[in-house]
């Protein structure tokens, strides 16, 4: 299996290697991308006996800023290095000043067997859902035990590995310990055969973000006026907000906008889509340092790492991605934790269990259809009482589910104590 992988990957690459070429030609951010990836790790240092932790875009990179912070409160670890494989995500990881960050080269032994060398590391921690062939492969011959951390497994993800069974499991061997983020993902790996020895259930460490903490004295301190904030909003999400927040300015010309796309290259997109409902707006990045307090302004916002602070001013939030069943949601923790009551659509496949939760305790309200988000809205922001009760709910959730930062990191020290006793035995 291995060697016909590789075999594939291979014609695959030289394949495209004159389209990749070509592109690079032309595209000035193509071409930095490429040479990004193919430098790999040679910008590390050697850091013998380090944890590699993989985490593949922005949402899995905030997940590992989590547990980094953990371990750095702890101080008890090896060396980390952290890669990803969206420019996203790796742009994120810098600007939360990360250490030891690259990107991940393309799944090939060519690229990946110097990264191993030069790294040496005792662990690999891969982030929610990343299972690379010949990353785990290549771990798996240089005795790397691997752990899956966070992990999750949709409803979607898992009917597409059943019908490639073999090649899951050939996949999915080196990975010694799969510790999940809830029952369901747990169950979902163990139908797809994976040993119920390697499965644990420890909760989703984004419950542990400490979003309220840092940004709690942000929060109100710096607005008079009412703040919208749609985040990670994903293809047809911009239309209804925008067919919304007209309508809202009308009862609230004082209402502050602001929109923020889950990938910032889609911002082009959005700015056309606002001129069509002619309307002023600014990008983020126009803003200066500290802007003043607006009012009724609508602000698109072009800079990562920036939503939260946005959260922070909000009255009311909404998180985009449940619209479509093609994208199954996006983060809706975040929020909640800075007590805001949270809007979100139908299909939240993604985050199942964080909709589910927000949603019984009354922090969270899930419409079916966007033509709902109006009202959902307008209900939020004249009822203060209303929307107090559901903020403190959304947090109170966030509150009752944390710990799984700590469940995680001990989990990862019992492997590696299971693993010092194994060489000591040898």
């Amino acid at each position: 299996m291995e060697i016909l992988y590789h075999t594939i990957v291979g014609i695959v690459l030289l394949a495209a290697s004159p389209f990749i070429l070509i592109r690079m030609a032309l595209s000035k951010e193509f071409r930095a991308d490429m040479l990004e990836r193919h430098r790999g790790g040679k910008s590390l240092p050697p850091l013998p006996g380090c944890w590699w932790i993989h985490a593949s875009s922005a949402g899995e990179v905030r997940a590992a800023k989590i547990l980094l912070d953990a371990l750095n409160k702890n101080g008890d670890h090896p060396a980390i290095v952290l890669s990803t494989f969206t420019q996203t995500g790796y742009d994120l990881a810098k600007k939360e000043n990360i250490e030891n960050v690259f990107r991940l080269p393309f799944d090939f032994p060519l690229w990946l067997n110097p990264i191993f060398d030069k790294l040496n590391p005792s662990r690999l921690i891969l982030i929610e859902a990343e299972f690379w062939p010949a990353l785990l492969r290549l771990a798996k011959r240089k005795n790397v035990p691997v752990l899956l951390i966070n992990g999750r497994m949709s409803e979607r993800s898992a009917n597409r590995y059943r019908n490639i069974l073999p090649f899951f499991r050939w996949i999915t061997d080196p990975v010694s310990v799969f510790s999940m983020r809830t029952q369901t993902d747990a169950d979902r790996v163990l139908a797809l055969g994976i040993p119920a020895a390697k499965v644990q259930v420890t909760g989703n460490i984004k419950f542990d973000a400490r979003t309220g903490d840092t940004l709690s004295t942000e929060k109100k301190s710096t607005t008079k006026h009412p703040w919208v904030v749609f985040g990670s909003t994903r293809p047809g999400d911009e239309g209804p907000i925008m067919e919304s927040v007209l309508r809202l300015k009308k009862d609230l010309p004082d209402l502050n906008v602001a929109i923020a796309p889950r990938h910032v290259e889609r911002c082009r997109e959005i700015e056309s889509l606002i001129l069509e409902y002619q309307v002023e707006f600014k990008r983020h990045s126009q803003l200066s340092r500290n802007p003043e307090d607006p009012a009724g302004a609508i602000i698109l916002i072009d800079t990562m790492g920036e939503l939260n602070h946005y959260y922070a001013r909000a009255t009311v939030a909404f998180v985009g991605g449940g619209f479509n069943p093609r994208f199954g949601g996006q983060n809706i923790l975040e929020p909640a934790a800075l007590g805001l009551p949270v809007i979100y659509g139908k299909h939240m496949q993604n985050f199942a269990e964080e909709a589910r939760l927000l949603k019984e305790s009354g922090g969270g309200i899930q419409i079916d259809n966007p033509n709902e988000l109006y009202s959902a809205l307008h209900g939020l922001l004249t009822q203060p009482e209303e929307r107090a009760r559901r903020g403190q709910a959304a947090a109170e959730t966030i509150r009752a589910n944390q710990g799984a930062v700590r469940r995680n990191i001990e989990l990862i020290k019992q492997t590696q104590t299971a693993d010092s006793r194994r060489e000591t035995r040898t």
